[in-house]
């Protein structure tokens, strides 16, 4: 239990925080599966596309800071590869 009312007005933020930040790591989480179902389908334009309808999604969540871009980036870039390998450009 908080001492001050500094320390209970924190708790009180931060659990507002968590809150938005779970949800925000749930859709970033869903964008990805999105796009790994498409690649699993083996239909390289649907993945394309979900690709590209996803990838505003994960770098939104790292601009918030929920995930760093780095690995934003490497969650991109990976399945940007599986993408291009789908549909046989090299």
């Amino acid at each position: 239990m908080a001492n001050t009312k500094q320390a209970a007005k924190r708790a009180r933020q931060s659990t507002k925080t968590r809150g938005a930040n779970m949800g925000l790591r749930t859709e970033l989480r869903t964008a990805i599966k999105k796009v790994k179902t498409a690649l699993t389908a083996g239909d390289g334009k649907a993945a394309q596309a979900a690709l590209a309808e996803n990838m505003s999604t994960i770098d939104r969540i790292a601009d918030k800071k929920i995930i760093h871009k780095n690995k934003a980036a490497r969650h991109k870039s990976r399945l940007a590869k599986q993408a291009k390998a789908l549909t046989g450009r090299t």
